[in-house]
């Protein structure tokens, strides 16, 4: 099939009455399925309740954790007995908050999964180096890492359609590309040569493609300009600002939608012959479910998810019938609530000279754990009667000096609406900073001379920073003995303040390794298939590595699409 300009702009009206299948919702998971359908040979249509297409995944670093897949082989990152150890892995670290089955269905066909993206989308893929599994010390994981990102793309060939690219976590300047790679040497400053080097090349880089009026995006950008591209060759229709609104069942068989456009055009009906694969994001979006189902305190304002993700899929689904898991569970992540939007925090709390204290003033954690990990402490602390919401990122001026902070150059200062709102603190003594904050001055002081001490002989002895290869990753490696921690001791000092922020909700509809989805009692709802953050993550409560949210999303959303396939072929 060839694209057409109807594929690019479909209004809500003009969505077919019958169709094999349709897929709800434009990000990773749902256009994976709805082109892995379409060049199955089903007539396939893709409804999003947006002006956009992308989702969380255009917002997102861009990672894919999958092992076995073809980037990681060129790289001479695949032994032959990962297959075996990445079971044995994701065994050791997800246990039974999640089906082992969905896991080997996702080891399985991933690799296969991302050679069908590599023929039928532009997106290429490229080994991200020594970016280690979120639990590289684990049976099977591995600190040379298994995540894989897109190789930076020029978007001309997208047109007018690439102004509906979902908006961006963060701004930067056109042509401005920074891969996960470049970002890791970028962050540690003047403190390598890396550093300037890598700026060097990435402002050279955007003045080439400025010159020759290029559109490169990298990091999940890329991933859903690719997949949208392919969703054009492959003639399938994507019709924005089309609402789903429930499910259509018959015979206990899911047979279609119920969706609305955002004007007067009233609620229809897209009757679906084969199935609807559900691929509508979480609902990171929806205070009502969240205060229903997560730990507190909690927020919409603190996601980076995409503004449009409600819950609506999960919602339609559930009153269909359909089982759900890990309702109180997220891609968590510890985040700055900054006044213009979260920031989602990867390398600042990781590097040496910081450390996160609750309100009595103390360490509660390796700063340096995976994300997940890291938040699921937060809420462990909470818990216990002691305030971790917020926490205080605790540094000084020589980390300002030395190390890229939320966006901000080293040593250039904190804006100051950041101070107004009260999301830094600062003061020249750490009894000042603790007054600021409102914890105890005491406690606080004989904390970061704990840690100094800690940082002086290289062993943290109450939790171990730096002690794993994935918390070396975003460290200094100019600092000894130990390249994660370093004395706090140069005035001025501040507090940063720190919540449990998300890329967004993990859990919803229950699903098998085939992506349909199940009721309580463990049967599938015919004709009903979910993908990404509409299911229940495959990775349980834990974070596999960089790249575990959309390396699932993609895949399943395939692996749903060739179900239908395989039991449309039996039925004719």
């Amino acid at each position: 099939m060839t694209g057409s300009a109807d594929a690019l702009d479909a209004s809500p009206m003009s969505v077919p009455d019958e169709v094999d299948v349709v897929v709800v919702g434009a990000g990773g998971a749902g256009m994976s399925a709805a082109l892995a359908a379409a060049r199955l040979g089903l007539d396939t249509v893709l409804v999003e309740k947006s002006a956009y297409f992308g989702g969380s995944t255009a917002r997102s670093g861009g990672g894919v954790w999958i092992p076995g897949n073809y980037a990681l082989a060129a790289a001479g990152q695949v032994d032959p007995d990962d297959r075996a150890r990445a079971g044995e892995y994701l065994d050791a670290i997800v246990g039974d908050t999640a089906p082992r089955a969905n896991r080997e269905a996702y080891l399985d066909h991933g690799p296969a999964v991302m050679d069908f993206l590599r023929e039928h989308t532009p997106v290429r893929f490229q080994w991200v180096p020594q970016y280690a599994d979120y639990h590289p010390e684990a049976p099977g994981g591995r600190a040379a890492g298994r995540s894989v990102e897109p190789v930076p793309l020029d978007a001309r060939f997208l047109g007018e359609e690439l102004e509906r690219l979902h908006p961006q976590y963060t701004k930067a300047p056109a042509n401005m590309i920074v891969t996960q790679t470049d970002f890791r040497k970028i962050s540690l400053g003047m403190r390598t040569l890396r550093g300037p080097i890598t700026m060097a090349k990435v402002m050279l880089r955007r003045l080439v493609a400025m010159l020759g009026r290029k559109r490169m995006y990298a990091m999940g950008n890329a991933i859903a300009i690719g997949l949208r591209q392919g969703l054009i060759d492959a003639g399938v229709p994507v019709h924005y600002e089309t609402e789903l609104t429930g499910l259509v069942l018959e015979d206990d068989r899911v047979v279609g939608v119920r969706v609305r456009g955002a004007g007067d055009e009233g609620e229809r009906v897209v009757r679906a012959r084969r199935g609807v694969i559900l691929g509508s994001g979480g609902f990171e979006r929806n205070l009502e479910l969240r205060e229903k189902y997560q730990p507190q305190p909690t927020s919409v304002d603190w996601t980076t998810g995409s503004e449009f993700n409600t819950g609506g899929g999960i919602l339609a689904g559930i009153a269909a019938g359909a089982d759900t898991a890990l309702m109180d569970d997220a891609w968590w992540g510890p985040t700055i609530p900054l006044p213009n939007g979260p920031w989602f925090c990867l390398s600042e709390r990781n590097l040496p000279g910081s450390i996160i204290v609750n309100a009595a003033g103390q360490r509660f954690m390796n700063e340096a754990l995976p994300y997940v990990e890291a938040t699921h402490e937060i809420y462990r602390g909470e818990a216990t009667g002691v305030s971790h919401v917020p926490a205080w990122m605790i540094i000084d001026q020589r980390y300002r000096n030395r190390y890229l902070f939320a966006g901000l150059g080293p040593r250039q200062p904190f804006p100051g609406r950041w101070l107004k709102h009260g999301v830094v603190r600062k003061a020249d003594t750490l009894e000042g900073l603790a007054a600021e904050i409102e914890v105890p001055a005491e406690a606080l002081a004989v904390t970061v001379e704990r840690f100094n001490g800690f940082a002086g002989t290289g062993v943290d002895e109450d939790f171990h920073r730096g002690e794993s290869a994935y918390d070396q990753y975003y460290s200094d490696p100019t600092v000894t003995p130990n390249p994660s921690l370093h004395a706090i001791d140069q005035a001025p000092f501040y507090a940063v303040k720190i919540v449990p922020g998300d890329l967004g909700t993990k859990g919803g509809l229950l699903t098998d390794e085939r992506a349909r989805v199940l009721r309580p009692d463990g049967s599938a709802i015919a004709g009903l298939y979910a993908a990404g953050n509409a299911s229940a993550a495959v990775m349980g409560r834990t974070y596999a590595g960089p790249g575990a949210t959309i390396g699932p999303a993609i895949t399943f959303g395939h692996l749903a699409a060739a179900d239908i396939h395989a039991h449309a072929t039996k039925d004719d």
